[in-house]
């Protein structure tokens, strides 16, 4: 049964990752296909990130109430079919239109199986976190590889991001029955949106901001700044995406062991220092093999930080696991959201280049504002029991210093 829900787990987070991987990795195409430049294409992930947000404002409440399990056997399937319309889109408002569907059922989507991973990691008593976002990068990379395979076949944005949701579908509803039941104390417990949770989870929340924001800005425009900036291929600059997955997967495989051996401070930090000079490689980058090289050390220097982020919150708040993940996940996607209209807006008036030198400072201030947190670096609380008892609320592994 748990070996199941951590397999069916896995799988959600690589269902995610091909879903993001092969409309991030076609964006070069998507910007041919509705004539459109750097800024849109900014306000197009502006408005995948609002959406995200606006729907995980109730997320809290909800998951508390109905558990990740019941949540994400709806929202995902439901994610597939807001990429089947982010396809189809005929115009650039209808574009927005679908994407905004696409970004709420994928919010949830993403906050659920977070949740739900979580789960999983307490039921097993031991970290597991990184191992299981290992699944996104396996399907980002898949995602990214058919989207350069598709680029290099001549198919189309639609065709390449329907093929996907068709794909998508089915899968999201065939792992469904794998996912655990929550704990009654997580689902039950006053934790609504309006129970203030520990000063931790809100720190947690800070930092997330920034890792998904770095995260996500080479995600979003690794493609463009090869095509635009360094005159890549459309073949060859979709391969920037999956590169960066790969590094991820790899990291995140060995992410658990590392985090044993170094201690949960030191991984965090490394990885912000790690990462601001493997962005330093990327955006001073002569030329496209060099850049390829920075995405791939890139991604093997951030892959820890979010899943130890989420890992930390679904132990932050004793008894209420899932609000605690559901809001470090509302915060870290306020970095999704900021990132590319910050990016993008910069893109237009400078260079990509200049506005990719932000997940610099990004990764600086990670590193400098892990000193803000007082952690204990063992996994006696992972296995604890995953019904508490209601009322008791044990002393948690991470508090605010």
């Amino acid at each position: 049964m748990l070996l199941r829900a951590r397999v069916g787990t896995s799988l959600t987070f690589a269902l995610g990752g091909l879903l993001c991987g092969l409309w991030v990795a076609r964006m070069p195409a998507l910007s041919a296909k509705f004539g459109i430049g750097s800024g849109q294409v900014g306000i197009v992930l502006l408005t995948w990130g609002v959406a995200a947000l606006v729907a995980m404002q109730g997320l809290r409440g909800i998951i508390s109430r109905a558990g990740s399990r019941r949540v994400l056997r709806i929202c995902a399937p439901l994610a597939a079919v807001g990429a089947g319309l982010v396809a189809v889109a005929p115009t650039y408002e209808l574009l927005l239109a679908a994407v905004a569907v696409f970004g709420m059922a994928f919010g949830v989507m993403d906050v659920s199986m977070n949740a739900q991973a979580s789960v999983v990691e307490r039921a097993h008593g031991r970290p597991l976190m990184s191992g299981m976002h290992a699944g996104w990068c396996v399907g980002a990379m898949s995602g990214g590889l058919f989207g350069s395979l598709t680029a290099s076949l001549g198919l189309s944005f639609t065709q390449s991001v329907l093929a996907s949701a068709i794909v998508a579908l089915p899968a999201a509803l065939l792992i469904g029955p794998a996912y655990l039941a929550d704990p009654a104390a997580s689902a039950t417990a006053a934790g609504g949106r309006r129970q203030r949770l520990p000063m931790a989870v809100y720190v947690l929340g800070g930092l997330a901001f920034l890792a998904f924001m770095a995260e996500g800005a080479v995600a979003d425009w690794s493609g463009l700044l090869l095509h635009d900036e360094l005159r890549a291929t459309e073949a060859v600059a979709a391969l920037g995406y999956p590169l960066f997955e790969l590094a991820m997967l790899c990291g995140r495989l060995v992410g658990d062991r590392v985090r044993l051996r170094l201690g949960t401070r030191r991984l965090l930090i490394g990885s912000g220092l790690c990462t601001a000079v493997a962005v330093s490689v990327v955006v001073l980058a002569p030329s496209t093999p060099i850049a390829l090289a920075g995405f791939f050390l890139t991604g093997s220097a951030v892959c820890t930080v979010v899943p130890t982020m989420i890992s930390l919150a679904g132990t932050a708040a004793p008894g209420r696991s899932a609000a605690s993940v559901a809001q470090v996940g509302a915060m870290g996607y306020g970095g999704l959201l900021l990132g590319p209209m910050v990016i993008g807006f910069l893109a237009e008036r400078t260079s990509l280049r200049l506005g990719l030198a932000i997940v610099v400072v990004l990764a600086l201030t990670i590193a400098l504002g892990v000193r803000f947190l007082r952690v204990t670096d063992t996994t006696t609380d992972l296995a604890a029991p995953a019904t508490e008892p209601a009322g008791e609320e044990p002393a948690p592994e991470l508090i605010a210093a």
